[in-house]
């Protein structure tokens, strides 16, 4: 099975406003793991859907919280935040 992975214009603006350290992990993970290595979504750490539908996800990178759109084939990476205090 081929994902074809695309990228929301707000998950490259939060992308572009990380601290430089943070930007390079969540750039290497989302650009080149995913991209070259054909990961599998249980894989991702700490998946969790979001909807009913099954549509929206989020999962943990290091202290970000990554959100992501799933449509058949299609992985759109739609957010990138820190992890709030609890």
């Amino acid at each position: 099975m081929s994902l074809e992975v695309r990228y929301a214009r707000s998950f490259l603006v939060d992308l572009k406003g990380l601290e430089p350290v943070a930007y390079e992990r969540v750039y290497s993970f989302v650009f080149v793991e995913c991209v070259e290595e054909k990961w599998q979504l249980h894989f991702l750490p700490d998946l969790r859907q979001l909807d009913d539908e099954g549509i929206f996800y989020r999962f943990t990178l290091d202290n970000y919280l990554i959100g992501i759109e799933i449509r058949g084939e299609i992985i759109k990476f739609l957010r990138v935040i820190p992890m709030p205090d609890v």
